[in-house]
């Protein structure tokens, strides 16, 4: 008998299987451990550090005290390294006794009392990431049923200490398995980046009914040259990826590190505005406990959060790559509005970019631009009006564009000379 290939074994699953349960309809929203808390297990000598059930029920009471919940940041996420080393008598999944010694089904009565969902961490594999126990394909449907009747809310499965083959078959199979448990659990997958993210390895027509979000790229670090390999990878592959997201489904460049210790405050601007830009999830993974007002600022800032989950849910693109050093991204909005985010990449002072909404493919009329970050309404524009934008180095000037009527004797009046606009980069701003 003729082997099949991927995409015909994948067709024969989806026969049977359609993931569309109307959830993620907009990119998820929430906060996960892994980037800033990793697998730090020793709760004696760190307790405020370690994998536990405290820090996840500090992160929910964070959440839902701190203004996040009301902004959409709705999913706490347990990453790796919550198991216990061996599976219980039934062969299901258990948390390690000592440092969750309620149980997850608790923890996530404690998560859903505050208007938030449970999110958990499993692998498609022998092991995780990290060695803790992994799901065999034998596994499947109990770990999917364990976490279904433990009340979770949202399933990362990573692919660690697996082959391609039973990635074939088990990503798929987990898919399914949720879906028959009867409870809606968003499904990520980190899939595709074990095959190296991009065609034909990867078939994207399919990934989208198999799960909500996937991982494309390596894991994300506390660093500025980490975010750029991130949007350097994205951009340069985006007419493989942007055609993929929509809503329910969706590429994840992974968490945002705003708040941490490597992003200057103009680079965690740069972070969120790419993400918005790229219809990503906005997952958290900092200590909201000492979150800094910058980093909290940039993180609630309620016009890139509504530019991240517009419900149209297409994926913007990068237009231009300058010489300068200067990146322009472009994503269409509903009601005829969209954003654009003027990134810099030099190193060396603030920048004078000059461009017209022309250059950029707008039509012919009148718009009105609102600045994200400085919170500045700039009126008067049509297609041709000249602009000159300053752009700090590693930052991003972002505006959320809007068309406008206007009368003939407005526009005579005000507009009959194109005029030379510039902006300046507002270091502290208040956010609406």
């Amino acid at each position: 008998m003729r082997a099949l290939t991927v995409t015909q074994f994948l067709a024969l699953i989806l026969l049977t299987l359609a993931l569309d349960n109307g959830l993620l309809r907009t990119p998820p929203m929430g906060w996960m451990a892994w980037e800033r808390f990793r697998c730090e297990v020793d709760c004696k000598d760190d307790p405020g550090n370690c994998i536990s059930e405290n820090l996840f029920r500090d992160m929910a009471d964070r959440l839902a005290e701190d203004g996040w919940k009301e902004l959409g940041y709705e999913y706490v996420i347990i990453d790796d390294c919550w198991m216990s080393l061996l599976r219980d008598e039934q062969g299901r999944l258990q948390p390690d006794p000592s440092r969750f010694p309620g149980g997850i089904a608790k923890l996530a009565r404690y998560i859903h009392d505050r208007g938030l969902k449970l999110g958990i961490y499993g692998d498609m594999g022998s092991h995780t990431c990290m060695g803790f126990p992994g799901t065999t394909l034998d596994k499947i449907e109990i770990d999917a049923q364990t976490f279904a009747s433990w009340g979770v809310d949202y399933l990362k499965f990573d692919g660690c200490y697996s082959n391609p083959v039973e990635q074939m078959l088990g990503y798929p199979l987990m898919s399914k398995a949720l879906n028959a448990t009867g409870r809606p659990i968003a499904y990520s997958c980190s899939w595709p980046v074990y095959l190296g993210g991009l065609p034909p390895k990867v078939n994207y027509s399919l990934l989208g009914d198999i799960c909500h979000l996937w991982r494309n790229y390596y894991d994300i670090q506390d660093s500025w040259d980490s975010v750029k390999d991130i949007i350097e990878w994205f951009s340069d592959n985006q007419d493989d990826l942007q055609p993929a997201a929509g809503p329910g489904q969706w590429n994840d460049p992974d968490m945002l590190i705003i708040g941490n210790f490597g992003l200057s405050v103009d680079q965690a601007r740069s972070q969120m505005a790419l993400w918005a830009i790229m219809a990503a999830p906005l997952i958290m993974s900092n200590d909201l406990r000492n979150l800094d007002s910058s980093g909290r600022a940039i993180l609630q800032n309620k016009v890139a959060i509504a530019i991240n989950q517009d419900p149209m849910g297409i994926q913007g693109r990068r237009l231009l790559k300058e010489k300068s050093h200067i990146e322009v991204y472009w994503r269409p909005l509903s009601q005829s509005a969209s954003a654009l985010v003027f990134l810099s990449q030099r190193t060396d002072m603030p920048y004078l970019y000059h461009t017209s909404l022309a250059k950029l493919n707008y039509e012919a009329g009148n718009y009105e631009a609102y600045d994200v970050f400085t919170g500045l309404t700039v009126k008067g524009l049509n297609a041709t009006t000249e602009l000159t934008l300053s752009i700090n180095p590693s930052g991003v000037v972002m505006w959320y564009i809007y068309p406008v009527q206007q009368s003939k004797q407005a526009e005579t009046h005000h507009y009959h000379h194109n005029k030379v606009l510039y902006f300046t980069e507002v270091k502290h701003h208040t956010v609406l």
